[in-house]
């Protein structure tokens, strides 16, 4: 008995390792989408912005990064929406 106890024990760090693996991934895409949006909101000097006569958001290298980012990492809400379809039907 104590043997199945200590594999127990022993999958239970491995158990909340990989719910806090999960967890991050599930951030991952929506914290760079708010970067990208954020960046390039506010991206260019504000100066920049009032004599060029530039509106709206500033898409450039970083906007561009942090969107691509964003789709690269959206692999684990695809997983967790095809989850959800198949719990339901």
């Amino acid at each position: 008995m104590s043997a199945s106890l200590s594999v127990g024990a022993r999958d239970l760090p491995r158990t909340a390792a990989r719910r806090v693996a999960d967890g991050l991934a599930l951030a991952a895409a929506p914290t760079f989408a708010l970067m990208a949006i954020l960046v390039g909101a506010g991206g260019s000097d504000v100066g920049q912005m009032l004599c060029a006569g530039e509106q709206g958001l500033q898409i450039g290298g970083m906007t561009v990064m942090y969107m691509l980012m964003s789709v690269f990492h959206l692999t684990p809400w695809l997983r967790l929406i095809q989850s959800g379809k198949r719990e339901a039907a």
